[in-house]
């Protein structure tokens, strides 16, 4: 019996034993693989970045020409109706010298008085200017017109804009040699870096941001009637179609 006994103890021993191993077994942690060197690539650093600008040179096509009628009278009210008297005159004039009503605009009116500053701030008249652009004029155009426009009743001219019509031809000739003037860059950076330059990857474009496209001569000139004169020399020469770019290349 007490044999019996004994021989169940370390039966029941034994399995006591085993279900611990089960136990241990179970609950111990999963081993993690972890690299002895851990390396971060930031691609979008992986770039040459290049600024160019390149220009065309055109020689002018059209003009935009700014007049002003200038009125002076003793009261506002005259001077205000003689100053729409000489306006009205002034369109009729530009519409039969072949100015499309579209292409004129009535820009900017002022009405001021005239002081005799030496008589203590005395109200001596009164001067009304009103401003009128005139675009898409030939530059053949021109001369004659502002030749003519003396005895229409202009006497004024303030400003004088030199505009092509081949603009957007000559402005996209730009951009491809500011590309070709970029990937140069680029390609010598690389070079120099020991660096093989890749494809354009991210290109901007600068506006140059002007009022006008291009720039004539600002001049105001008081204009006086009188005999039969030549046509004013109009000399345009040439003017610059800029195109100001940013590229990115990648590199490897």
């Amino acid at each position: 019996m007490n044999s019996i006994r004994k021989l169940m103890s370390v039966s029941a021993l034994s399995l006591s034993m085993a279900a611990l191993a089960g136990c241990s077994q179970a609950q111990a942690p999963q081993t993690v693989s972890i690299p002895n060197i851990l390396q971060v690539e930031n691609l979008e650093q992986n770039v040459i970045t290049v600024q160019s600008t390149e220009t065309v040179k055109v020689v002018p096509d059209m003009a935009e020409i700014r007049f002003a009628v200038s009125t002076q009278e003793k009261d506002a009210k005259t001077c205000q109706e003689k100053n729409n008297e000489d306006l009205t005159r002034v369109i009729q004039f530009l519409t039969d010298f072949g100015i499309a009503k579209e292409s004129i605009q009535t820009s900017r009116y002022g009405l001021n008085p005239i002081y005799d500053w030496s008589a203590g701030q005395t109200i001596t008249g009164y001067e009304m200017e009103t401003s009128l652009t005139v675009s898409d004029v030939t530059i053949e155009q021109t001369g004659t017109l502002i030749t003519a426009c003396v005895d229409a009743g202009i006497n004024n001219i303030n400003h004088i804009s030199y505009l092509s019509s081949q603009y957007d031809s000559c402005y996209q000739e730009a951009l491809a040699k500011a590309i070709d003037s970029a990937r140069e860059k680029a390609q010598a950076l690389a070079e120099a870096g020991g660096c093989t330059l890749g494809a354009i990857v991210h290109v901007e474009e600068y506006s140059d941001m002007q009022a006008a496209r291009y720039e004539g001569y600002a001049k105001t000139t008081a204009m006086a009637s009188g005999a039969e004169v030549e046509d004013m020399a109009v000399e345009p020469g040439q003017v610059d179609i800029e195109a100001r770019i940013s590229v990115d290349f990648s590199i490897q």
